[in-house]
């Protein structure tokens, strides 16, 4: 069977011998982006998480949103680290997927759009 040892792979194999594409496209969580997450929620007002959940191309994500709709998204790595970086600062956590964005960011994003500014 000759012809299957000629067909190529459409992964370069020096990719998927270090852990397959993904490792292209994502990058673990870092100490970085909770303590930016942190400090996002330290300076302003009325800030919730909603976390959404790992996919295919990226860590389990958290967006910060401020109650001026201003927002900041981050890898947290797990569902349980930005959990506890909730019950440290006493704010809550929603799970974006069930309950959805809050109509402020929404809002934010159109204003900034509006503006010429970018996201």
């Amino acid at each position: 069977m000759r012809w299957f040892r000629r067909r190529r792979r459409s992964v370069p194999r020096s990719r998927v011998d270090r852990g397959g594409p993904r490792n292209i496209l994502d990058r673990e969580a870092t100490r970085e982006d909770l303590a930016h997450l942190r400090e996002f929620a330290t300076t302003k007002v009325g800030v919730e998480f909603y976390v959404e959940p790992e996919t295919t191309a990226t860590d389990t994500t958290a967006v910060a949103v401020a109650s001026d709709g201003e927002w900041t998204r981050r890898r947290v790595g797990s569902p349980a680290a930005i959990g506890k970086l909730a019950r440290e600062l006493r704010l809550p956590v929603y799970e974006a997927g069930v309950v959805g964005y809050p109509a402020r960011m929404r809002a934010y994003n159109a204003k900034r759009k509006a503006e010429g500014k970018s996201l």
